[in-house]
């Protein structure tokens, strides 16, 4: 079992950046594919990044080269780093965590945190 907290969401002006970070508890979490999706009022649960056990990880595009993922497996902590942000990127962020590689879809990836929000003003 993994517990996830997500912190580190606010409000923000369009350009600016913000850094999400997401403790996970657990021995085991080198070991995890951890993920970062989000979801907009109205909107789907959607894939933003995820980065793997071997340092390896993937994008949106909707999010390349702006965001960037990273892992501190001392500290078991998540991290996603925001920058030039969109009022489109405004949403509700929720870590995700799973024992392998679950892809871009939401419903395969098994343990979730509890969101934290992020707004973007124009």
């Amino acid at each position: 079992q993994v517990q996830l907290v997500e912190s580190g969401g606010g409000l923000v002006q369009a350009g600016g950046s913000l850094r999400l970070s997401c403790a996970a508890s657990g021995r085991t979490f080198s070991s995890y594919a951890m993920g970062w999706f989000r979801q907009a009022p109205g909107k789907e649960r959607e894939f933003v990044s995820a980065i793997y056990w071997s340092g390896g990880n993937t994008y949106a595009d909707s999010v390349k080269g702006r965001f960037t993922i990273s892992r501190d497996n001392a500290k078991n902590t998540v991290y996603l780093q925001m920058n030039s942000l969109k009022p489109e990127d405004t949403a509700v962020y929720y870590c995700a965590a799973d024992t392998g590689s679950r892809g871009r879809v939401a419903g395969n990836w098994n343990y979730w945190g509890q969101g934290t929000q992020v707004t973007v003003s124009s």
